[in-house]
C-alpha cells in the first residue's frame, strides 16, 4: 500500500476522531474543573452532563438533517433559518422542562458560601450621603450562554463537514487528473504504435536481402522500443537514460525509414543525471516533427537535442515546414494533451515554447529535475 492510500485511509478516520475528541473534552470538563475538598461531588457532575443533552441533540440534528438536506443542497437560507429555529425551540424546551435547575443550584451554592463570610468578616457597608445607592451587578439571562454555545457547536460541526468535504473533493479531483494522465499516456502509446511499427517492419523486411546486419540491428531497436512502451511506461517515472534511449531508438528507426533523403540530427550529453522523469514526455513533439517535417520535394532537416543541468532538463526539436501553415500547426490533439499533462505534473514549474517561424517549427521544453 503506497503512501497516498495510507494517507487516504487515515483521513477517513479524521472526522469521527475530531467529533469524539470534542465531545469527550466537553464531558470531561466538569470532572477536571470541579472544585472539591474531601469528597468528589458526582451529583453536580451528573447534573452538568444532563445539561449537555440539549447541545448533543442540536449537534445530531445539525449533522444528520440540516447539513445534508439543506446546507449541501444549496438551501443556505433555509439552513440558517432552521438552525436558529432549532436553537429557539431548544431554549424554550430547556426553560420549561427544568434546564435552568443547574443555574439555580449554582446560585444557591454561591450564596451559601458567601453568607458566612459576609456575616462575620465583612462590616456593613458604609455609603456616603452624596453617593447614589449601589446597584447589584446585572447578570445575563441563562439562555444567553445556551444560545452562544449552541451557535458554536453548529459552527464547529458545519466547519468540520465543509473542511472534510472540500478535502475529499480535492482527493477525487486528484484521482480524476491521475486517470486522465494515464489515459493520455495510453493515447501516446497507441499513437506511436500502428503506422510506425508497420512502416518499420516493411523497411526491415526490405533490408534483409540488402544489409542483413543492419536488419538485425533494426529488429533489436524495434524490440527495445516495444519493451519500453509495454513495460517501462507503466511506472509513473522512469530514469532519464531510459527515456533518452527510447528517443535514440525511435530516431534510428526513422533514419532507416527515410534513409539519406532527410537530414536527422540527435544531440545527447555524454553524461545524463541519475534523475527520474515521467515516461513518453517528449514523444508527441518528436512524432510531430517527423509528421510535419518530412518532404521529398525539397531538402528537409530535423534536429533533436537534450541538455542537462543539476536541476533542469532542456529538450528542443526543430523541423522544417511542409505545405501550408494550416497543415503544420502545433495546436493538434497530441500537443494539446502533452501540454495538459505537463500542467498536471509540473504546474507552473515547467516552460514550453512553441515557435512557428516562416521556415521551421521550434519546440523548446524545460522541466525541473
Amino acid at each position: 500500500m503506497d503512501n497516498r492510500k495510507v494517507s487516504k485511509n487515515l483521513f477517513n478516520f479524521f472526522e469521527p476522531i475530531m467529533i469524539v475528541v470534542f465531545w469527550l473534552l466537553l464531558f470531561l470538563a466538569p470532572v477536571v474543573l470541579s472544585e472539591f475538598n474531601d469528597v468528589f461531588n458526582w451529583n453536580h457532575v451528573f447534573r452538568v452532563w444532563i445539561s449537555f443533552i440539549p447541545y448533543l441533540i442540536i449537534f445530531l440534528i445539525n449533522r444528520y438533517v440540516l447539513l445534508p438536506y439543506l446546507f449541501f443542497e444549496k438551501k443556505r437560507i433555509y439552513f440558517l433559518m432552521s438552525a436558529l429555529l432549532l436553537i429557539a425551540v431548544m431554549v424554550i424546551g430547556d426553560f420549561y422542562f427544568g434546564g435552568d435547575i443547574l443555574e439555580k443550584e449554582n446560585r444557591m451554592e454561591r450564596a451559601e458560601q458567601q453568607l458566612p463570610t459576609q456575616r462575620f468578616h465583612n462590616p456593613p457597608p458604609t455609603r456616603s450621603k452624596n453617593l447614589p445607592p449601589q446597584r447589584p451587578p446585572r447578570e445575563l439571562p441563562p439562555y444567553v450562554g445556551f444560545v452562544v454555545i449552541s451557535i458554536l457547536i453548529i459552527g464547529f460541526d458545519t466547519g468540520l463537514r465543509i473542511s472534510v468535504k472540500w478535502v475529499r473533493t480535492e482527493q477525487m479531483q486528484s484521482f480524476i487528473e491521475k486517470e486522465n494522465m494515464q489515459m493520455q499516456l495510453a493515447y501516446l502509446r497507441n499513437q506511436i504504435s500502428p503506422h510506425f511499427f508497420m512502416n518499420t517492419l516493411n523497411n526491415i523486411h526490405a533490408l534483409i536481402d540488402i544489409d542483413t546486419d543492419e536488419a538485425k540491428e533494426s529488429i533489436i531497436r524495434l524490440s527495445k522500443l516495444m519493451r519500453h512502451l509495454l513495460y517501462d511506461c507503466d511506472a509513473e517515472t522512469i530514469p532519464i537514460t531510459k527515456e533518452v534511449e527510447f528517443i535514440r531508438n525511435y530516431v534510428a528507426l526513422m533514419r532507416l525509414r527515410y534513409s539519406n533523403k532527410i537530414r536527422i540530427e540527435l544531440s545527447v550529453p555524454s553524461q545524463l543525471p541519475e534523475k527520474q522523469i515521467p515516461p513518453l514526455l517528449f514523444t508527441s513533439f518528436v512524432e510531430n516533427a517527423f509528421k510535419h517535417g518530412v518532404s521529398y520535394q525539397k531538402p528537409m532537416s530535423i534536429s533533436i537535442s537534450f541538455s542537462c543541468t543539476d536541476d533542469n532538463l532542456h529538450f528542443q526539436v526543430r523541423n522544417n515546414h511542409v505545405g501550408s501553415e494550416s497543415e503544420n500547426t502545433y495546436s493538434g490533439i497530441g500537443i494539446g494533451n502533452s501540454r495538459k499533462r505537463l500542467d498536471l505534473i509540473y504546474g507552473d514549474r515547467y516552460k514550453l515554447d512553441i515557435e512557428d517561424k516562416k521556415d521551421e517549427f521550434i519546440v523548446s521544453l524545460n522541466i525541473p529535475l
